[in-house]
C-alpha cells in the first residue's frame, strides 16, 4: 500500500504559471516533512506576500495540523493552493482551479 503523497506528482497549468518553481519544491517538501501520524488526503496552503517576503500556513484537517513559516524572497505570491492525493497520484493545484 503506497502512504499519502509518495506516488507520482502533477501540477495544474494554474500552479505552473502563477507559483515560482522554488515554490512548488518548498510545499511537496513541506508536505513530505510532516510531523504526523497521518497525512491527510487535503493539504491546503495560504500564501501571503509580506514586507520581507513570503508567509506560508501549511494545514490539514484530520488530524489538525497548522505550521507556518517566513521566506524571505522577492517573488511572492498571495495565493490558496489544495494539494490533493487521490490514491495514485497527487495534484497541487491553485483554490479557484478547485
Amino acid at each position: 500500500m503506497v502512504k499519502m503523497f509518495e506516488n507520482p506528482k502533477y501540477l495544474t497549468k494554474g500552479v505552473q504559471s502563477t507559483i515560482p518553481g522554488w515554490l512548488v519544491l518548498l510545499m511537496w517538501s513541506m508536505i513530505e516533512g510532516m510531523q504526523v501520524e497521518h497525512k491527510d488526503y487535503l493539504q491546503v496552503f495560504r500564501l501571503q506576500k509580506t514586507e520581507r517576503g513570503l508567509r506560508i500556513w501549511h494545514e490539514q484537517e484530520r488530524p489538525p495540523y497548522l505550521y507556518q513559516m517566513d521566506v524571505p524572497c522577492t517573488d511572492a505570491v498571495n495565493a490558496k493552493i489544495f494539494v490533493i492525493d487521490d490514491g495514485t497520484h497527487s495534484t497541487m493545484l491553485l483554490a479557484e482551479e478547485y
